[in-house]
């Protein structure tokens, strides 16, 4: 099968994977957003794919479930920093891999990645609530990326053993 398909079938597959991931398990958060585990996938997809396929399915996928969740208000925003945490996941990866192996650079990369989804939806709520009411949901978020990364990194594990390739 031709490369090229093969990776736009992987970055489809990531596509669904995140967005079933994001919607399978919502817990409600104090300012209308939900708590998730799609940021185990969307590590994955800057992990696994390149950085533009990593992003695309990290975003569409995240997006995909806010609008399909009645989240909507929500999707321009998590399109863009869960596209932008797939890009930190891959370049802060492919960046430290050599030196310091695999699951230290994927927890490193994972960290970074999760910092600004922390970050992007404090700012993101900030301009919609205020930013002071937008502080009460850095501590469900922080839950939220610490989950993502410690099951991110176990899928990592997995997909290694199975011999998939990470960029």
């Amino acid at each position: 099968m031709n490369t090229k398909i093969k990776k736009i079938v992987m970055a489809a597959l990531m596509t669904a994977l995140v967005c079933v991931a994001t919607m399978i398990i919502k817990i409600p958060s104090p300012l209308k957003g939900y708590l998730n585990l799609g940021d185990c996938i969307v590590l994955l997809a800057g992990w696994v794919l390149s950085p533009t396929y990593g992003f695309l399915a990290a975003g569409l996928g995240s997006a995909l479930a806010d609008i399909f969740s009645a989240y909507i208000i929500y999707a321009p925003a998590t399109f863009i920093i869960k596209g932008i945490m797939a890009l930190i996941a891959f370049y802060g990866f492919k960046l430290s891999r050599k030196k310091l192996g695999s699951l230290t650079s994927g927890i490193i990369s994972g960290i970074a990645a999760e910092i600004m989804m922390v970050l992007g939806y404090f700012v993101f709520e900030g301009f919609m609530y205020g930013f002071v009411p937008s502080a009460v949901n850095i501590p469900a978020n922080s839950v939220q990326g610490i989950a993502g990364l410690i099951i991110g990194v176990v899928l990592m594990k997995v997909f290694e053993k199975n011999k998939i390739k990470f960029n």
